[in-house]
């Protein structure tokens, strides 16, 4: 009498690499170190500008905090768009280098626009609005070519809203603006960090 076998059941290992396809970016981090910038840097802002501040912070607290989120949400996703390059194939690999090149491409051309257009029209206050929100504009535009690229909805739909939310805070002045940037740029992180574990499939 034959014996009956079982055949194996090979379970794939529930780990966060094996739900990740080569070149795959983790932004939680980098979501992160913007959010809290959004949020501490813009809030500190909205709290002590305009006709009748909130709260009498020095004037350097705020760029001070915005600054240091930033550079934090930089230096995550640069580390997690190198982790990612390691698996990735030769158009690939390519593809990262030059969007990560367009990041210093963008900020220096918004640098010489903001700088040229401030000395144009002899308004030095104009620049205290238009980098918050031109930067908004330029990190929505890097998402967005990003998250075409690599074929992430998800990145792409949060550069869509941090671009149009940070152009349309221009209308509301100072303070208002730097409240759209800290509540909905900042919520938009906070969402997006959500999402981004479950698009990666994280248990």
């Amino acid at each position: 009498m034959p014996l009956a076998t079982a055949d194996p059941q090979v379970t794939a290992p529930h780990t966060t690499a094996a739900m990740r396809s080569p070149g795959e970016v983790d932004n939680r981090a980098a979501y992160i170190g913007f959010g809290l910038a959004y949020v501490f840097g813009h809030g500190s802002a909205a709290l002590s500008k305009g006709t009748s501040p909130l709260l009498d912070l020095p004037s350097w607290l705020p760029m001070t905090l915005l600054g240091a989120g930033l550079a934090a949400g930089t230096v995550q996703a640069t580390r997690a768009a190198l982790r990612a390059q390691r698996g990735a194939a030769g158009p690939d690999l390519l593809s990262g280098k030059l969007l990560g090149a367009s990041w210093l491409i963008g900020f220096a051309a918004l640098f010489l626009a903001i700088t040229g257009l401030s000395s144009a029209v002899e308004m030095p206050d104009l620049q205290s609005m238009l980098w918050p929100t031109g930067s908004g504009l330029i990190v929505g535009l890097l998402y967005v070519s990003e998250g075409a690229a690599r074929r992430n909805v998800l990145h792409y739909g949060l550069g869509v809203w941090l671009a149009l939310t940070s152009t349309a805070a221009l209308f509301l002045g100072t303070p208002g603006l730097y409240w759209v940037l800290a509540i909905a740029g900042g919520g938009a992180y906070a969402v997006a960090t959500v999402l981004e574990r479950r698009r990666l499939g994280v248990r």
